[in-house]
């Protein structure tokens, strides 16, 4: 009797494991195929990872979730569809609180000498050769980096990057929140983006959006979406292990990892 008891109980709890485990892997497989779900007041996908295994990277093409591919609102992004899309979530510590992380964000000149690892290559390359602030969108009026005071919730700013790649580029920046527990903010190329003259990426076809928020005294949640318009230059497709370096070196930076820091995220 007791065997048979023991082995009813064993039977319930393997279908309740394998119930379990099909449940997680359709819900998985449910939000992977509605794109990235980002922390707008509903469960984030992709989820966060832990602390020691920050962070997480995911690549979505337009043939997974199509080329009409709706924007979450929260977003604020008004054109659908996408070529290339990478998401990042992550953990990391802080103890500067939202006013060294504003800094850190608003510190356009340090963005110079960011390096990613080069799959082309097979080594750590400088991505940003030169990075300014701008008073103005042009860039003949540059500026001393950004203060936290200057960069209220609402506040536009405007800087440009000179790319390893693609050269010079104007980009608008946008807070769209500033509080002691969560900062978010947005970027777009305003100016297009060119190699060797040829047009990449025209102005609003590079788009991102950095989600930060506070989880406990010392420990941050990051969230950062990256994509190009579905009309971007076709020059820039099949390069998703490029993509995934370039967004993990500006995570690093943001967060103050040292960008060329050992293992790369896709050798």
């Amino acid at each position: 009797m007791l065997n048979n008891f023991f082995y009813r109980r064993l039977s319930v709890l393997v279908s309740f494991i394998l119930f379990t485990t099909i449940l997680c892997s359709e819900l998985s497989s449910h939000a992977a195929s509605a794109g990235p779900q980002p922390p707008c007041g509903s469960a984030t996908f992709p989820p966060y990872p832990d602390i020691q295994k920050s962070p997480a990277v995911k690549v979505w093409d337009s043939a997974e979730l199509g080329r009409d591919w709706t924007p979450p609102v929260c977003t604020g992004w008004t054109y659908s569809g996408f070529t290339t899309m990478v998401v990042i979530t992550a953990r990391f510590r802080n103890t500067s609180g939202i006013e060294g992380l504003l800094r850190r964000v608003g510190a356009i000149s340090q963005r110079s000498g960011i390096r990613y690892w080069s799959t082309t290559h097979k080594r750590w390359q400088t991505l940003i050769v030169k990075a300014y602030a701008l008073s103005e969108a042009f860039d003949d009026q540059r500026r001393k980096d950004f203060s936290p005071e200057e960069m209220p919730e609402g506040a536009i700013l405007y800087f440009q990057l000179e790319d390893n790649l693609s050269g010079k580029a104007i980009y608008r920046m946008r807070i769209r929140s500033a509080s002691p527990g969560r900062l978010v903010f947005d970027t777009e190329n305003i100016s297009t983006m060119r190699y060797f003259l040829i047009p990449l990426f025209r102005p609003g076809d590079m788009q991102s959006i950095y989600f930060f928020d506070r989880e406990s005294q010392d420990v941050w949640r990051y969230y950062a979406i990256a994509r190009t318009s579905k009309i971007a230059s076709l020059l820039t497709l099949g390069n998703n292990a490029s993509y995934i370096n370039r967004a993990v070196a500006f995570y690093r930076f943001l967060t103050g990892i040292p960008t060329d820091k050992e293992p790369p995220a896709s050798p």
